[in-house]
């Protein structure tokens, strides 16, 4: 799903509270192709959910909400590429659909045989590549389901016609093919917030599909079926609304979904949370426990149907890489802890899907690494060093996580121990002599990456940079086009603050003076110049804006803009 449709899970109490939080502080067995769970004990069913780690989405394809399935810019799926995510390792795929726009008229709601086909296609190639697979409705939740309570015999007609022809369809496939009721359901179209309400009505739609799939024959009437909670939020009260659910449906082939996104301020980096701290850490062990003690430790398995961070959707920049790694090295060994099986959101943005090539190899290898054993981490992956100034020892802390430090390189040469480094206890030193040596000749912007490797787990890159302060230009710009000239330096950037003369907070989500990463503001390395976007000043009043960039080096640099209807003048303080 996009960032805006994710963004509308976030009612206002959810945020409310979100924002009071912040600021008051398996056994496994391999089934085979013919595996069957006719009458299977609960426990058969969570030894399925088991094997269907880890998990892929093929987001943003089938999906999408326009003519096509390239129409939100990927390219059409092909059977290489299935095959690739099956050679990387995963043993399920999650395939979002949204019919909406393949399906007829009322009364019978005909699904386009042409786009039933080519869904059944593609699940094919899933099922031939010994995936598990699962398929649902995907954005018709927001797109008609969400007019529930308005036109509540209406939606119901067409929910119920949907599923009948895609169970009749889907009967006779392989067991490892699931079906999942729909995607994070809403029914915020009614005007009603009346959680109980809403509720029922999700009720409805779980039983409706439940009952519609086990009449309808074939391999349906023990086929695995996937329930979410509403808006498929792991929150307590809509967990245990799903948990009555599943127990009132009485069947052993059920499994419960949830999505997470992480902690909201470091999963878009807003609020000053721009590392992987206690509160980001927290917020996976609670929400996982209480997943667990909900479900799991009761007899019902989970998939988390989605995970990444939210700010994914606009860059994965967003997050710093090394705070990046270290919240999903947690998450995987959590989710495992845990017997949670989890499914990677992928838009496009994880796995080309022209070159099947992962953008970010080293996030994968942590991915994949985890449901193995856990990786070692160090507390940063940046350091700088100031050109012109005398370099020192330098000190980082790691992450152990149980292992052994084995060995450090730079260029591919090893570092001698006792000489080029010491170790006491999870203190790392560089020493001076060899960062000298390494660094004396690099220019502003270069590095030299230490290859750090334990006994266990990823290898961690750490980058030693070259730097010095970064210099602004005055600028003069509009609302809607302003750039800030920027000599970074050798540095990089963390996140911004604004606040008006009087001290108080400048910019949309004025609870905070941090600013939303990608939303408000953007670097650009390679043009020299931060943009602030539109979404920055479409609450920002007309008066004199100060801003305070934060560096990864530590720095804090200022910087003056003057709102004046559209025009925007900024001057380098």
């Amino acid at each position: 799903m996009t960032m805006n449709m994710r963004k509308s899970f976030l009612s206002l109490a959810i945020v409310t509270a979100l924002l009071l939080s912040v600021f008051s502080s398996f056994a496994t067995a391999a089934p085979s192709d013919e595996h069957q769970v006719k009458t299977a004990p609960k426990k058969k069913i969570q030894s399925y959910v088991n094997d269907m780690q880890p998990g892929w989405n093929l987001g943003n394809t089938l999906d999408a909400t326009g003519d096509d399935e390239t129409s939100w810019g990927n390219p059409r799926v092909t059977k290489a590429l299935i095959k690739q995510i099956a050679s990387q390792g995963y043993k399920s795929i999650r395939i979002p659909i949204t019919w909406d726009k393949h399906i007829g008229e009322a009364p019978n709601y005909t699904i386009d045989k042409a786009y039933l086909d080519r869904v059944e296609e593609v699940v094919g190639w899933a099922l031939d590549a010994k995936l598990y697979v699962m398929i649902n409705l995907h954005h018709d939740s927001w797109l008609w389901v969400s007019n529930m309570e308005k036109q509540h015999d209406d939606v119901v007609q067409r929910y119920n016609a949907v599923w009948t022809q895609i169970a009749e369809r889907f009967k006779d496939k392989s067991d490892k093919l699931m079906f999942e009721s729909i995607n994070e359901p809403r029914f915020t179209d009614g005007g009603s917030t009346d959680e109980t309400k809403m509720e029922e009505m999700l009720l409805e739609l779980n039983t409706s599909f439940h009952t519609i799939v086990r009449k309808s024959g074939g391999n349906n009437a023990v086929r695995p079926l996937v329930l979410p909670s509403l808006e498929t939020t792991p929150s307590e009260p809509r967990m245990n609304a799903l948990y009555q659910t599943i127990s009132k449906l009485n069947d052993p082939n059920l499994i419960a979904t949830v999505h997470y996104y992480g902690f909201w301020p470091f999963s878009v980096n807003i609020a000053g949370y721009t590392t992987f701290e206690k509160d980001t850490k927290n917020d996976i062990t609670q929400t996982f426990d209480n997943v667990y003690n909900t479900f799991v430790a009761k007899g019902i398995p989970v998939i988390i149907g989605e995970f990444g961070l939210l700010g994914f959707d606009k860059d994965t920049g967003v997050i710093e890489q090394g705070e990046k790694l270290k919240f999903f090295e947690y998450l995987t060994y959590y989710a495992k802890e845990k017997k949670l099986t989890t499914m990677l959101w992928d838009n496009g943005q994880h796995l080309n899907r022209t070159t099947l090539k992962w953008s970010d190899s080293e996030l994968y290898n942590f991915l994949m690494s985890g449901l193995k054993e856990r990786s070692s981490t160090l507390e940063r992956d940046l350091i700088f060093l100031k050109q012109g100034s005398l370099i020192k020892d330098t000190k980082v802390n790691l992450n152990l996580n149980g292992n052994k430090l084995t060995s450090i390189s730079a260029n591919g040469k090893s570092l001698s121990k006792g000489t080029d480094y010491t170790l006491q206890g999870e203190e790392l030193t560089l020493k001076a002599n060899k960062l000298t040596n390494l660094m004396t000749s690099k220019k502003l912007g270069e590095s030299v990456v230490f290859t750090v490797k334990f006994n266990k787990g990823v290898t961690w890159k750490l980058n030693v940079i070259m730097s010095d302060t970064v210099e602004f230009s005055n600028a003069n710009g509009t609302t809607e086009s302003f750039t800030i000239p920027t000599a970074f330096n050798g540095n990089q950037l963390a996140t911004m603050e604004a606040v008006y003369p009087d001290g108080s907070n400048a910019g949309p989500q004025d609870w905070t003076s941090f600013k939303e990463f990608g939303h408000t503001f953007s670097p650009s390395y390679v043009t020299k110049e931060i943009k602030l976007l539109p979404n920055f000043f479409k609450d920002v009043k007309d008066s004199k804006v100060t801003l305070k960039f934060h560096f990864w080096n530590g720095d804090v640099i200022s910087y003056q803009i003057t709102k004046n209807g559209t025009s925007v003048v900024g001057e380098a303080l």
